[in-house]
């Protein structure tokens, strides 16, 4: 007769519903994108059409390749703050040089900066071991610096944006946002990569397992120094394509998605902690926040009001990841 004390207990509903959630964590996230857009639906009958789709994937887009620098860079344990500056940087040097000079040498010009930028952010944290919150910041402060004296260089001269990122920032082909033209080749790319290539299991490895990677014969400071270049150079590229959504340079166009960027990846299910998150889930994230800044203009909530907000969520997901883990 079997001991009714040594009989396994019956899973509860809470506990199934956590494993659910883990296990597949895309499902819930499309689920609360689509009850975003019913209650904008709700708050404003009518606003969601084809063409705010297209405007929202517009605004979307700039958020979730920066959402990817962050996937790939936490997915090692670390972070880049750096990627704001990156972007209002290659994006003003862009619009300032393109008045003078060659379109190609225009653009070269504009992501210099993003390869410095992530070289020096690379080698900090991969060889001299700078915490990658602390790195990035540091690049970030300089740079933002640097972009003023340069500023003061080129105020006579003036800005214009290409008629190129114009046409891909804001332009649409049949009623589909033309920079999808960029998006998709960037989002298949970074999908592939972390999937399919030994570049991205080495992301996994060094965030599961620093020590056991290098056990193995895996050189950090290479991956490290690869990945933040790599980082780099998408931020820069999604300035020049912000800047043709935007059409204004400034000293601080980028610097609004960083935060953004950040919670976005959280929300997508990349851990902070390392080795455990993917670009599709950021891409969901990224829609979440555009739909959720849509909703919260319409509720007319300020500036700050959102980054709080913003602060909050990553805070959330974050608490909500550890206490799955626990429960595992």
């Amino acid at each position: 007769m079997t001991d009714i004390a040594t009989m396994p207990r019956p899973v509860s509903f809470g506990r199934r519903l956590k494993r659910f959630m883990a296990d597949r964590p895309l499902i819930p996230l499309i689920i609360l994108l689509i009850v975003l857009v019913v209650i904008l639906q709700i708050l404003r009958p009518g606003i969601v059409n084809e063409r705010w789709i297209a405007n929202t994937a517009k605004f979307a887009i700039p958020l979730a390749i920066l959402a990817g620098c962050q996937t790939m860079t936490m997915l090692t344990g670390g972070i880049d703050l750096s990627v704001g500056t990156v972007a209002t940087m290659s994006a003003f040097i862009m619009a300032t040089q393109i008045v003078n000079q060659d379109p190609t040498v225009a653009f070269l010009l504009a992501m210099l900066p993003a390869v410095l930028i992530g070289l020096v952010n690379g080698i900090g944290v991969g060889v001299f071991r700078v915490h990658p919150l602390i790195m990035t910041l540091g690049t970030s402060l300089i740079g933002t610096g640097f972009l003023q004296v340069y500023q003061r260089t080129v105020i006579a001269s003036g800005a214009r944006i290409p008629d190129f990122l114009n046409w891909l920032g804001t332009g649409l082909t049949y009623g589909v946002p033309n920079a999808l033209l960029l998006f998709v080749p960037v989002a298949v790319l970074i999908v592939f990569m972390l999937n399919r290539t030994g570049f991205g299991r080495l992301l996994y490895a060094v965030g599961d397992n620093e020590r056991a990677a290098r056990l193995s014969g895996v050189r950090y400071w290479q991956v490290i120094t690869a990945l933040y270049v790599l980082s780099s150079l998408l931020a820069g590229i999604t300035g020049l394509l912000y800047i043709g959504l935007i059409k204004a340079p400034s000293l601080s166009l980028a610097e609004p998605l960083v935060l953004p960027s950040v919670a976005a990846a959280v929300i997508g299910g990349t851990s902070i902690f390392g080795g455990r998150g993917g670009y599709t889930g950021t891409i969901i994230g990224a829609l979440i926040l555009t739909v959720l800044t849509t909703l919260l203009t319409i509720l007319q909530m300020p500036e700050g009001g959102r980054r709080i907000l913003f602060g909050f969520i990553v805070l959330f997901v974050t608490a909500a990841y550890l206490r799955i883990i626990e429960d595992r």
